[in-house]
């Protein structure tokens, strides 16, 4: 089978890309009207060239320096380049501007087509080639053979054909498995069969009656037919030029940089994080809140930098930044961009997409700027780490290191399993079974924080041997989800880093300062009110039992009120915690039959006095297991479980 590339033309404009594309192809790669009547290629146009083992799929691209936003979609995902240069006009102002691109875009491959050679004689052909080499010198092209051509009479055209194939036979296959991704750079309708979207494959495979996402919206479409160079396929891959049929898309509503992509792999975002280079031509640095023009894929999106590391980037140099743009962009790691200025007449530069989807990051932050290097200068392994790191207590799925640590899809679970077994990630088992990844230092940062939340309580209430998690989980500032806390908990206590249960812990290293005669009598405090059941002491009546700890009384009932023993019913009433149980039941069963009960009614079936009768009786309202009618106790309408 011969392999699909992408080639894409470059040039000034009326240097001949589209008469060479059709002396190469037999296609007019001009197709709107406006572009037949001026005699110009206004927007991007395709045609395909078969080289035996190699397939095509020809970008033509518009020269003109107005239309260089449609040049930049078009020259997204090519394989290679043919750089057009007229003998007649040598290098002009977008031969220069494209050739920059083409750099920014990362682009290594291509070949150098010398048109009109026809309309000049051979010294005039020399001197324009020794230009190009001067041009070319440093950059991808330095060495790209210079194949002297004319499309109207024919010369040189097979030899181009042959320098093409020869540059693709240099061109490495992607290995691995990959994702699907294809930027939209046109759409149409076609009767009958509904909305065609089209662009170059950037990714992955498609098939016929897979589901897609539509970004940015994220919507679920469907595939209901493929064609490649107007051929229906069932299938098409990276370096194909594919028209993709989708159900129940309006056509309205597709827009140039938009993409389809496999489900759950691209995630829109307003701010991303970048490498970012200003092109050393530029007479000012970019600075810090400039706005510009983010294109990225086949998307044009105005946005303003937020340099992170200096002030200005200046002509040459690279700086970290971010762009926060007025729309969001679907990018990967790793991905080429082109920065133009807000007013879209100069390239200013370009660089690298390292954060797809990120928060924003304050200035000179040198912790999670050092991270950030990490996302360009570390390998495969470190940029997941960093990933992990900046999902922080949320945590990352696979889809995060495909598409924010250029991982393919099998080598991100690979990854994950290795720093698990290293110990650089945590997963933390959450109620329901579900499971979540986080980084170590993550992991550390909350144990920290709910080691310490727990350590604040235990100075607060030295006598209480455990806590409620609620109330730790109120000590700690928003971390995420309840069940993560939870969870982590959980973890915690396997590591018998804490004690506890489902309803109280403690660090395991805390000792409740009770002495032994406190311990004697929290004992008989309790053995005192069990035995009371609805006549309960008072507190005050255990102090001189208490001795010289009568001070600590209070915190005394406070540990048994914590640790389960008591109810705290009003003010010093309390009740042993299987007296309050048998209470709300025999209530319950008392008020659920005939018309209610009265206070009085109440107090003979506790046995009890007024004393306690009315205090018990409003508590029992405030939880819920009566409501009050008059002279009465009725069932409450929502009452809570008894028993």
């Amino acid at each position: 089978m011969p392999r699909d590339l992408i080639l894409g033309t470059a040039g000034h404009i009326d240097h001949g890309k589209t008469s060479l594309v059709k002396a190469l192809t037999g296609i007019d790669c001009d197709r709107l009207p406006e572009e037949k009547a001026r005699g110009i290629t206004i927007d991007i146009g395709f045609a395909t060239l078969d080289l035996g083992d190699f397939r095509l799929g020809i970008v033509d691209v518009p020269g003109h320096e107005r239309f260089i936003k449609n040049m930049l979609a078009g020259a997204t995902g090519i394989d290679l380049v043919v750089l057009i240069i007229a003998a007649d006009d040598s290098i002009m102002p977008q031969t220069r501007e494209h050739l920059e691109i083409l750099k920014l875009l990362g682009l290594r491959h291509g070949v150098i087509a010398l048109t009109k050679c026809d309309l000049v004689d051979e010294t005039t052909r020399e001197v324009v080639e020794l230009e190009i080499r001067d041009l070319t010198q440093g950059s991808f092209l330095e060495n790209a053979p210079i194949i002297r051509t004319s499309a109207h009479s024919g010369m040189g055209i097979e030899e181009l054909k042959t320098a093409i194939a020869e540059t693709c036979a240099r061109i490495e296959a992607r290995s691995g498995q990959e994702w699907f991704r294809l930027p939209i750079d046109r759409s149409f309708i076609v009767q009958g069969h509904g909305t065609i979207v089209t662009g170059s494959v950037h990714a992955g495979t498609l098939r016929v009656g897979d589901e897609v996402d539509w970004l940015p919206s994220g919507q679920s479409v469907r595939v209901r037919s493929l064609q490649n160079h107007d051929k229906p396929v069932e299938e098409v891959h990276r370096g194909m030029r594919a028209a993709i049929n989708l159900a129940g898309v309006d056509q309205k509503d597709v827009l140039r940089g938009q993409e389809i992509a496999t489900p759950d792999y691209l995630k829109p975002s307003r701010v991303v994080t970048v490498r970012m280079h200003c092109l050393r031509e530029m007479k000012r640095p970019i600075k810090h809140r400039a706005p510009v023009r983010f294109h990225v894929g086949t998307s044009e999106i105005m946005g303003t930098v937020s340099m992170l590391d200096c002030d200005t980037v200046d002509p040459g140099g690279w700086g970290l930044a971010q762009l926060f743009l007025e729309e969001p962009a679907t990018t990967t790691w790793g991905q080429p961009f082109v920065l133009r200025g807000s007013s879209a007449n100069l390239t200013i530069g370009g660089g690298q997409v390292l954060q797809p989807v990120a928060k924003k990051i304050r200035r000179r932050h040198l912790e999670v700027l050092e991270r950030v290097e990490k996302l360009w200068t570390g390998d495969p392994k470190q940029r997941a780490l960093t990933v992990a790191w900046f999902g922080g207590y949320g945590g990352f799925t696979q889809a995060d290191l495909v598409r924010g640590a250029n991982l393919a899809p099998d080598q991100a679970l690979q990854v994950i399993q290795q720093l698990r077994d290293e110990h650089h990630l945590v997963t933390v088992t959450l109620q329901g079974g579900r499971q979540v990844i986080l980084h170590a230092d993550v992991i550390s940062e909350l144990d920290e924080r709910i080691l310490s939340a727990l350590g604040k309580l235990h100075d607060e209430f030295p006598l209480m041997t455990t806590h409620d998690r609620q109330k730790v989980q109120a000590q700690l500032d928003y971390v995420g989800d309840d069940p993560l806390v939870h969870g982590e908990v959980d973890r915690l206590i396997k590591m018998k880093k804490l004690t506890g249960d489902l309803r109280r812990i403690a660090r395991a290293d805390f000792k409740p300062k009770l002495s032994a005669n406190l311990r004697k009598l929290k004992d008989k405090v309790v053995e005192a009110y069990h035995a009371a059941a609805f006549q309960p002491p008072e507190p005050a009546s255990f102090a001189g039992q208490a001795g010289g700890n009568a001070s600590s009384i209070k915190d005394l009932f406070d540990v048994c009120v914590a640790e389960g023993f008591l109810v705290a019913i009003d003010g010093d009433i309390y009740l042993h915690a299987e007296i309050e149980a048998d209470m709300r039941k025999r209530v319950a069963e008392r008020v659920s039959t005939g018309p209610g009960a009265t206070v009085a009614e109440i107090r003979d079936l506790l046995g009890t006095t007024r004393k306690y009768a009315v205090p018990l009786c409003e508590y029992l309202d405030r939880i819920g297991v009566t409501r009050r009618e008059g002279d009465l106790r009725v069932p409450a309408q929502t009452p809570i479980a008894v028993g």
